[in-house]
């Protein structure tokens, strides 16, 4: 076995072991995310309150990626950061069943986000060291993969316990289950690989600034933030439209999981061989979802939740990926937890928004995120032209 195989194994084992944590972790907040919208409901919480948590969660889980990703690349604690944010991230869950009130809940919600924050930019700096070695769309599709099933398999444990009538406090205090596997695999993975980032091939990076096409692509991402409702808005809408039941909205969630879940898999390879091509057609096909979740009933709105996993896979696993190919820096952890900044701006805004627009009108909802998603597409185009043309 030639020394390149060794290490494109290496760097597959890691990627499987850390994506064996995402999976346990997903189990755990996806779950969770299956019933927040509702249970913030029960506690009187009105759509606009749903949005603001939602999209303010999603600010502070991007919003500080920049700070915890410069913090990882100016100290190299890479899995001191991954370790204490998997925690914060994790422990948040079961703590809501806790909560006495819609203010309670809420906080609990954006903590979570917080800690994933925190981890997620020195992982997708270790992630993207593994793909020199095996590809960069299969590094981080087949983690998503396995964090996609795990959020697929939490959501319908969770409607397991609300179909068995139990509450929804009782589906929040049993997640501290996953919630130690999470953390076992996570502390086996840092005793196996105390060192990731030395999985990376010799492709003599540089500490250098950020190019155009990385901001353009932050525009990019940013605008199907902004129109991909979060689906905390999307159960709220199914609950109170009376569209599905609320025993079975988190069977609807696990549906898009599991969506996401095979879609990652496909997209990542597609993605390695066909590239922007793969990324437009998916998010041009995923930008229609929100008709057929908000207008629409029965099939139209399995549809749409269908569409919506899809949207979801893309944007976690393509991406990155996709910004990825151009950096030439050595401070991944900066370049992701900036970009990641950027994105949740844009989901931020995009989720209160979207909020304030369902009192409103759920018509001009459906506009505004279709309209705002295709916007996206040429942007996509243009840079990864612009920035083909420049590498030549």
């Amino acid at each position: 076995m030639t020394e390149n195989k060794k290490s494109a194994k290496v760097a597959l084992a890691f990627v499987i072991l850390i994506g064996i944590t995402s999976l346990f972790a997903d189990f755990t907040y996806e779950a969770a995310r299956s019933i927040n919208g509702q249970f913030l409901a029960t506690l009187g919480a009105s759509a606009t309150v749903v949005g603001f948590t939602a999209g303010f969660g999603e600010l502070a889980g991007y919003g500080l990626r920049s700070v915890f990703g410069w913090f990882s690349d100016r100290t190299g604690r890479y899995w001191l950061t991954t370790i204490v944010g998997y925690i914060i991230n994790l422990f948040a869950v079961p703590a809501m069943a806790l909560a006495g009130n819609w203010q309670v809940a809420a906080m609990l919600v954006i903590a979570e986000r917080t800690g994933r924050a925190m981890r997620k930019p020195p992982v997708e700096a270790m992630l993207s060291a593994t793909g020199t070695r095996i590809g960069q769309g299969w590094a981080f599709g087949l983690n998503e993969a396995l964090d996609q099933t795990g959020a697929t398999l939490g959501p319908l444990v969770m409607s397991l316990v609300l179909l068995l009538h139990g509450s929804y406090r009782t589906g929040y205090a049993l997640l501290g289950i996953s919630v130690f596997f999470a953390l076992a695999t996570l502390f086996t993975a840092r005793h196996y690989f105390p060192r990731p980032h030395e999985l990376e091939a010799g492709i003599g990076l540089k500490t250098v600034g950020l190019n155009k096409s990385f901001w353009w692509y932050m525009i990019a991402g940013g605008l199907i933030a902004a129109g991909f409702a979060d689906f905390a808005l999307v159960g709220y809408h199914l609950q109170q439209a009376n569209v599905v039941s609320k025993d079975l909205i988190p069977i609807y969630y696990a549906v898009a999981m599991g969506v996401g879940a095979v879609g990652a898999l496909v997209l990542g390879k597609l993605f390695d061989r066909n590239g922007i091509k793969t990324v437009l057609a998916a998010f041009f096909l995923s930008a229609f979802f929100a008709p057929l979740v908000f207008l629409g009933n029965g099939l139209l709105v399995f549809a749409g939740i269908v569409l919506w996993g899809l949207g979801m896979a893309t944007q976690e696993s393509l991406l990155k990926p996709l910004v990825a190919q151009i950096l030439n820096t050595a401070k991944k952890a900066t370049a992701f937890g900036l970009y990641d900044t950027g994105y949740g701006v844009f989901w931020f805004v995009g989720s209160w928004l979207m909020g304030y627009l369902y009192s409103r009108s759920i018509h001009e909802l459906v506009y505004f995120s279709v309209v705002i998603q295709l916007v996206s597409l040429p942007v996509f185009w243009i840079t990864y032209s612009r920035s083909s043309q420049a590498t030549k």
